[in-house]
């Protein structure tokens, strides 16, 4: 039988005194991870999951650096940068950086991994990440330019958080599959081992380039392991076979804080937790969501701001915009309010043509599943019946690409890149899978603010778009997200506002 993560912690205090519980794995330098999401391709490109974010960013680099606590942008892999005019940046690659099988890194990986992030046939798992690329071009050994489509004001946000850089000789020879399984990048940490969808092991690399703004890490090696569910997460905590995980229920961080061995804090984050409603069609032609009244009463039905205050807790929002609140082009004050309005909701759906309501589907891989929940029970008090499909994070995010989720309760986070660039393209833009309102005249609007670097269009552009998207309810912005972190007291641990767990800045204690 399963433990429950309540029976898991109320196991706690045994297992803190039990004789032959492990100890958090300082003696073998080794720091255990556990998170939920398996990662089916660990190459980023082909994966838009925050965990394979996570797990990017400590095997590879990218062309510049975003400091954590100021977003300050500085040089990684390029010494320099230059923006020589609106759609041309010139790059200094930083000369005797090594990849972790100790080839040279030079122009040419550059070059040939920006161009296959660009090129449509990639088939790369975000395309509005690299859409503003035309091309990479070697214009020495170590120096590179990227052209681009139109100005992107954002272009070094993009760089340093969703840009790797891998060798081109190695992924040639083994192929995309390859590189999948035996990855190589030349980040601070190598994979040892990769069972794509179990676990991932690192090994600090001894030959990482001084000077790097992440510095040589600490703890010599990372052991991510995935597991199914939170109550598993928890038991493997509290039983000291594991030293860290996150999202953790909110609820638990006081018991978790009485263990004498464990510590859980929070931090928000840029993610943002929203209900998708298929306007388009797409699950179904004419089902009653494509009506916007019942979208927007739907939107009156869900009292946000109480899953807000008293389920996700430590300080959660809910942004009124679909957006996160301190991106740029997030205008607050264009978006369409809507109160928590039961009264309202029933009125609405009687002149839709539903006064006893109506039955549809609610796809979801958020956890705690309370949240789904807590927006069914919404939905049934006013007459719509939305039954639960909760899967894992994987299956789910491409049952909804394929157009199969009328409602789909799940979350993103712009890549923690701060600029509504990363957001608006990838929920409503004319060729991105997550779209389900399809509306042209958005699409126009978010393309146009995405094509110039004059802040005074985007903003314009961007206003108008979050207007029409909120008038016509299609996506609802349901929470930010506050992360739950819990982990070993002998493990020095700092959380950051871009919800990117840094282990290559963790120590023992």
């Amino acid at each position: 039988m399963k433990l429950t993560r309540r029976s898991a912690l109320l196991a706690a205090t045994s297992l803190a005194v039990a004789p032959s519980a492990a100890r958090a794995d300082k003696a073998a330098d080794t720091l255990r991870i556990l998170f939920l999401d398996a990662v089916p391709n660990i190459d980023m490109y082909f994966n838009n999951q925050r965990t394979g974010l996570i797990l990017a960013h400590h095997a590879w680099d990218m062309l510049v650096h975003r400091d954590p606590g100021t977003f300050e942008i500085k040089p990684s892999l390029a010494t320099e940068w230059k923006f020589t005019d609106d759609t041309t940046l010139d790059l200094t690659i930083r000369q005797g950086v090594k990849f972790h099988d100790g080839s040279p890194l030079t122009a040419e990986d550059v070059v040939y991994t920006i161009n296959i992030a660009a090129d449509p046939m990639s088939k790369v798992a975000t395309p509005s990440n690299y859409a503003w690329i035309d091309k990479a071009e070697k214009t020495g050994d170590f120096s590179v330019r990227i052209k681009m489509k139109r100005p992107t004001p954002a272009a070094l946000e993009y760089l340093a958080m969703v840009t790797p850089i891998n060798p081109k000789a190695y992924r040639e020879k083994v192929g995309p599959e390859g590189f999948a399984a035996k990855p190589i990048g030349a980040g601070p940490y190598k994979i040892v081992k990769n069972d794509q969808g179990k676990e991932v092991i690192y090994e600090r690399f001894e030959e990482y380039w001084a000077g790097s703004p992440k510095g040589k890490p600490a703890i010599k090696n990372l052991h991510v392991r995935f597991v199914p569910d939170l109550a598993t997460e928890v038991t493997e905590l509290i039983g000291r076979r594991a030293d860290w995980i996150w999202n953790v229920n909110p609820d638990q961080m006081d018991n978790i804080n009485k263990i004498p061995f464990l510590q859980s804090v929070r931090q928000e984050s840029m993610r943002v937790g929203y209900l998708s409603i298929d306007a388009a069609g797409r699950s179904g032609a004419g089902n009653p969501l494509t009506n916007v009244k019942v979208r927007q009463a739907i939107w009156h039905a869900v009292n946000r701001k109480e899953i807000a205050d008293k389920l996700v807790g430590g300080g959660s929002r809910v942004p009124p915009a679909p957006c996160f609140p301190s991106q740029f082009g997030c205008d607050a004050d264009a978006a369409v309010k809507y109160d928590y309005d039961p009264a309202k909701a029933k009125a609405l759906l009687a002149e839709a043509g539903f006064p006893n309501g109506f039955e549809t589907e609610m796809l979801s891989y958020v956890q705690p599943t309370s949240w789904g929940a807590a927006i069914q029970n919404y939905l049934a008090a006013v007459g719509i019946k939305a039954k639960i499909n909760q899967l894992q994070v994987a299956p789910a995010i491409q049952k909804a690409w394929k157009g199969e989720a009328p409602l789909y309760f799940a979350s993103w986070g712009s890549y923690s890149i701060n600029d509504v660039s990363a957001i608006l393209p990838v929920m409503f833009g004319k060729d991105s899978l997550d779209n389900y309102s399809r509306d042209p005249e958005l699409e126009k609007l978010i393309a146009e603010g995405g094509s110039t670097s004059d802040k005074a269009v985007r903003s314009k552009d961007y206003s108008a778009a979050i207007k029409i998207a909120t008038e016509k309810a299609y996506w609802m912005p349901v929470a930010t997200y506050v992360n739950t972190y819990a982990f070993a007291k002998d493990l020095d641990f700092k959380t950051y506002p871009d919800e990117l767990p840094r282990f290559y800045l963790a120590k023992w204690k």
